[in-house]
């Protein structure tokens, strides 16, 4: 069983930054890929980036395209993402998770918001 646990959100004004992080205990870390998802009021769970287990492959939405960055330290079992020029569309709780989701392994999330 993998347990996630992210932190690092906020409020933050439109054009800021924030660092999120993701700290996963369970089964090995470093053989899956990560991702993170975000859900903003009123909408469904969407995909935000993901990493391979090496750091090798990302992908990106087009939304945070050139604003966010995914990354890993598979010694300390954490996932990162780095947000650049935040925009107030960018508000949303931040997930993190397997790519492809596991059910199960849903965190509570990390709350960003950022203002106008």
């Amino acid at each position: 069983q993998v347990q996630l646990v992210e932190s690092g959100g906020g409020l933050v004004q439109a054009g800021g930054s924030l660092r999120l992080s993701c700290a996963a205990s369970g089964r090995t870390f470093s053989v899956y890929t990560m991702g993170w998802f975000r859900q903003a009021p009123g909408k469904e769970r969407e995909f935000v980036a993901s990493i391979n287990w090496n750091g090798g492959t990302l992908y990106y939405a087009d939304s945070v395209k050139g604003r966010f960055t995914i990354s890993r330290d598979n010694a300390k079992n954490t996932v990162y993402l780095q947000m650049n020029s935040l925009k107030p569309e960018d508000t949303a709780v931040y997930y993190c998770n397997t790519d492809p989701p596991g059910v199960d392994y849903w965190g509570k999330g990390t709350l960003v918001t950022v203002s106008s």
